[in-house]
């Protein structure tokens, strides 16, 4: 049983008041007192606010509804529905041009572009491999998967793909950092002179592309270049298997990857509980004091993992320089929507989580705050935290609000915290302008996200007719709108220099040839960060930002004017022909049930949020609420409008509940959900399916929590 301790007015998980006085107060300088009576004042100040909030989105949402159901089957009139729009209060005129105020951003936000990771924080050791991303093994990253063309072979180092690799990077240092008459590929000696790289007597094309060494330098035990902000280093080692057989010595060529990464208490985690939030906060605690660690087994051995110290070099002048040895940290915390039993409030009814977040998340970046020595996340005092699923500039400002509140409890001064808006629901997309406006203070982060924008799309836009399959709706003119205008107004609006314009997330860890091939689309478009599903794949996505000098291409899309407008994105993703056969329909029906089992069973039963889940045809991809969301929303959309009956989609159900079991068949921790289909992880599939239609905003977490607070009752 959960016991609850009396702080001012709120009534507290005993868990997480232990946490918060014995742990994340300790070192901040915050009196508990203080603390409390602040946190108490912003709960029951703000939640009514909360509440009317959603109401709004209710009340629109009914609206909208009605309006689609007075006009079933008939052509979709963009312009009365954009006019409908306006007069409900969904679309509003955007604000007079404006530029935000967000300063003490740090570089990896405002300046350099490169790639970002998304991790549950949940996972000590996957934060860890995130906040330690920064640099990766080019090397390591080619020979260990497909980007190459093929998977390594089995058994040990295999000395000719080692070779191509060897080859492939020297390609790469040519054409990023080329020589003066010479090739990379041909040389043997580098060292430094005069302060000058020199390879084989040779200067580089671009003296200024020399960032500095270490050792000796006749001859460095690494050297560092720099191109578009992002460093590499090439690493000297004659006694390393690989540097004993090249002719300059070279073991390795390591890559400035992963920039900065998300730490998420949000979609990629299964928090329902004091339980679950305690570890989330811990973790994110220890990642701010730099003390967090976590123990693994490789080999047969124990190995204890922790945060990376940065890079210390030697200046081409001969000064001491220090390059950052870990990404900057992002936390995403909750949005608008959840409320969580960890605290009660002076009524007895939970409070919101994302006010929670906000709260707690902040106290624990207060110790990298308050560092007098040693690494800091943030060299420029910030706090910055990702706030998802806000619905338009009225719940943008008042997320703007309470991290206000937050920063007068805690003692900050304002703007401290800075918000990331993530550009995932339709109320935001069509009003993005005027968003960023409600948080212009504090705003350093705007992205895109195919998969939540598309399941907020269907849900929105549930009456006006069945959807086109999840493929096609990829196809549809809409998707480029949102893609492009998310850019445009980025870019009228300040964010260049000042903050992050992302991509969303590349979804299949496994298939980093076909990531080369397309992600470098995500610079060229003029984002200067993306996401990527792994350490690896940031250090592969890092070469895109050698490639395209996201800042040029930012300056030239800023003077080119908005290439989408707001009537793009009312063009509903609606199947304009239907002239689909029973196993067209069938598949795909089954192809999103399976998705939603293989995600859900692992939420439920094991409390995982996210994870690599083999698709219909055994392809592994990155599932978490977002894909959820999506797939119950599509089969909610198609049993609402009799593409599919309903015995249809539970025989399908059942169908990959078996295909799932198999898939799952060699992990000792999982359940099998045939053949009784009575566990509550498939009941849990089944809700999102057939009570899709009423979630709020088509949103998985209210069953997903429910079902999972059910298991750990029953266990």
């Amino acid at each position: 049983m959960n016991t609850m301790v009396k702080r001012d007015q709120l009534h507290v998980s005993l868990q997480l008041c232990t946490f918060i006085e014995g742990q994340a107060l300790v070192g901040t300088g915050v009196d508990a007192t203080a603390f409390w009576r602040g946190f108490s004042a912003l709960i029951h100040d703000l939640t009514p606010k909360n509440r009317d909030l959603l109401e709004k989105r209710a009340d629109l949402q009914r609206q909208i509804d009605q309006w689609h159901i007075a006009r079933r089957n008939q052509v979709h009139d963009r312009e009365l529905y954009k006019s409908f729009l306006e007069e409900i209060g969904y679309l509003l005129p955007e604000v007079s041009p404006f530029q935000i105020d967000t300063t003490k951003v740090d570089p990896e936000i405002a300046t350099i572009a490169g790639a970002q990771l998304v991790v549950p924080i949940t996972n000590a050791r996957y934060a860890l491999n995130a906040a330690n991303a920064r640099w990766g093994s080019l090397y390591d990253a080619l020979y260990g998967t497909d980007a190459m063309g093929s998977m390594p072979p089995a058994g040990g180092y295999e000395q000719g793909r080692g070779a191509r690799v060897v080859a492939r990077v020297r390609v790469f240092l040519d054409a990023t950092f080329p020589l003066a008459g010479h090739s990379h590929a041909d040389a043997r000696l580098y060292h430094v002179k005069g302060g000058a790289l020199l390879v084989d007597g040779k200067p580089l094309e671009d003296p200024g592309k020399f960032a500095g060494y270490q050792g000796d330098p006749r001859a460095p035990d690494s050297v560092f270049l720099v191109n578009n902000g992002l460093h590499v280093e090439l690493v000297f080692n004659r006694a390393h298997l690989i540097g004993g057989r090249d002719q300059a010595c070279m073991a390795d060529v390591r890559a400035e990857s992963a920039l900065s990464a998300i730490m998420d208490c949000e979609d990629s985690v299964a928090c329902v509980d004091a339980e679950d939030k305690v570890l989330a906060y811990s973790n994110w605690l220890g990642l701010m004091k730099g003390d967090l660690s976590a123990d693994l087994d490789k080999g047969g051995k124990t190995i204890t993992r922790r945060l990376n110290p940065h890079v210390e070099i030697t200046a081409p002048d001969g000064s001491a320089k220090t390059l950052k040895g870990r990404a900057l940290l992002w936390v995403r915390n909750v949005g608008h929507l959840m409320t969580n039993p960890a605290i009660l409030d002076k009524d007895g009814n939970e409070v919101f989580e994302g006010m929670m977040d906000a709260m707690i998340t902040s106290l624990c970046a207060l110790h990298d705050l308050r560092k007098t020595n040693g690494a800091r996340n943030s060299a420029e005092g910030s706090i910055y935290i990702v706030k998802p699923k806000m619905h338009g500039p009225e719940e943008v400002a008042f997320a703007d609000e309470i991290f206000a509140r937050v920063e007068q409890a805690l003692g900050l001064e304002a703007n401290t915290i800075k918000m990331g808006v993530m550009d995932e629901e339709r109320r935001t997309s069509v009003n993005l302008q005027q968003c960023i406006h409600a948080a212009r203070r504090r705003v350093a982060f705007i992205n895109t996200g195919f998969l939540d924008r598309t399941g907020d799309e269907i849900h929105t836009s549930m009456e006006a007719g069945p959807f086109s399959r999840k493929d096609f709706i990829k196809r549809k003119g809409w998707i480029k709108a949102y893609e492009d205008r998310n850019v445009d107004i980025g870019l009228e609006c300040g964010l260049m220099g000042r903050a992050q314009i992302g991509k969303g997330m590349w979804a299949m860890p496994d298939q980093m040839s076909a990531m080369l091939e397309t992600k470098i689309e995500h610079p060229k478009a003029g984002a200067n960060t993306a996401w990527v599903p792994s350490p690896t794949a940031a250090t592969l996505h890092a070469m895109h930002y050698h490639q395209v000098d996201v800042r040029k291409v930012q300056e030239k899309l800023k003077n080119g004017g908005r290439r989408a407008h707001v009537e793009a994105l009312l063009d509903i993703p609606l199947a304009s022909f239907r002239k689909w056969n029973r196993d067209q329909i069938l598949r795909e029906v089954e192809n999103n049930a399976q998705g939603i089992l293989g995600y859900v069973v692992r939420w439920i039963d094991q409390g995982v949020g996210c994870s690599k889940v083999p698709d219909i045809n055994d392809v592994g991809l990155m599932e978490d609420r977002a894909t959820c969301r999506i797939s119950s929303q599509h089969i909610a959309n198609w049993l609402h409008h009799e593409i599919v009956s309903e015995d249809e989609v539970m025989d399908a159900m059942k169908r990959m509940a078996e295909v799932v079991d198999r898939q799952n068949a060699d992990d000792p921790a999982y359940r099998p959900m045939a053949p009784g289909f009575d566990s509550i992880a498939f009941q849990a599939a089944c809700d999102l399916v057939f009570k899709g239609r009423e979630q709020p905003s088509g949103y998985t977490e209210p069953v997903l929590h429910a079902r999972r607070l059910q298991l750990k009752a029953a266990t």
